[in-house]
C-alpha cells in the first residue's frame, strides 16, 4: 500500500475517539504547522461560545486546546504526510464539553516537572489544573489527548 492510500485509510477508518454518548458540536482538521494554532484557538473558543458555554469556558477551552495542539505539532510525526494532520473535535455530554486533539503519533503524553527557569514543559500541568478531567486515548493510528470542562452547569 502506498503512502497516499495508507494516509487515506488512516483518516477515514479512524474518525472519532469521543465516546458515542458525546454529541459532536464541531470538528476541524489542521496542518501540523505552528501557524495553525491560532485557527484552532478561534475554532474552539467560537464553538464553545456558539453553544452558550458558561462563563469563562470559551477562553479556558481556547487556552487548553492551544497547549494540546502545540504539543501535537512539536511531538507529532510527519512520516505519512496526510496523516500528519491534526484533528480537533469539540463535543458535549450533558454538562461537559470535551475537546479532543488527535495526532498520528502513538507515544503517550507525560506531564513534566520543569525547572522554574525553563521556558517550556508546563502545558499538560496547565491542562490538568484548569480542566474538569483530561487524559488520552490510544488507537492503532495515533492518539487523542482530551480535556473536559463543565460548560453547561
Amino acid at each position: 500500500m502506498d503512502k497516499a492510500v495508507k494516509a487515506s485509510v488512516v483518516l477515514t477508518e479512524y474518525r472519532h475517539t469521543l465516546d458515542p454518548a458525546v454529541s459532536v458540536l464541531g470538528e476541524k482538521w489542521i496542518l501540523r504547522e505552528e501557524r495553525s494554532v491560532a485557527s484552532v484557538r478561534r475554532f474552539v473558543r467560537d464553538t464553545a461560545a456558539d453553544w452558550n458555554a458558561a462563563g469563562e469556558v470559551p477562553e479556558i477551552a481556547e487556552l487548553l486546546v492551544s497547549e494540546l495542539v502545540t504539543n501535537a505539532i512539536a511531538h507529532g510525526t510527519a512520516a505519512i504526510p496526510r496523516a500528519s494532520a491534526i484533528r480537533v473535535t469539540v463535543g458535549r455530554e450533558k454538562e461537559l464539553m470535551t475537546v479532543d486533539v488527535y495526532d498520528s503519533r502513538t507515544a503517550l503524553p507525560h506531564m513534566r516537572h520543569p525547572d522554574p527557569l525553563e521556558t517550556s514543559g508546563r502545558g499538560l500541568a496547565i491542562v490538568h489544573d484548569l480542566s474538569h478531567d483530561w487524559g488520552w486515548t490510544l488507537n492503532p493510528y495515533g492518539k487523542s489527548v482530551w480535556f473536559q470542562l463543565v460548560a453547561w452547569p
